[in-house]
């Protein structure tokens, strides 16, 4: 992930690297696993 200062300007309104891309769907992959997870353990018993 990539820090911009407050004294950068840029044009974009929102900087998205390729990385932050691969983060965030690694992060919500990791929490539809859990919740999947979850709500298995809760309906079956296991």
């Amino acid at each position: 992930m990539r820090w911009r200062s407050m004294t950068e300007t840029t044009g974009t309104m929102l900087d998205t690297a390729p990385e932050d891309s691969f983060y965030a769907v690694g992060w919500t992959v990791s929490g539809v696993a859990t919740l999947a997870t979850i709500v298995a353990v809760w309906m079956f018993g296991i």
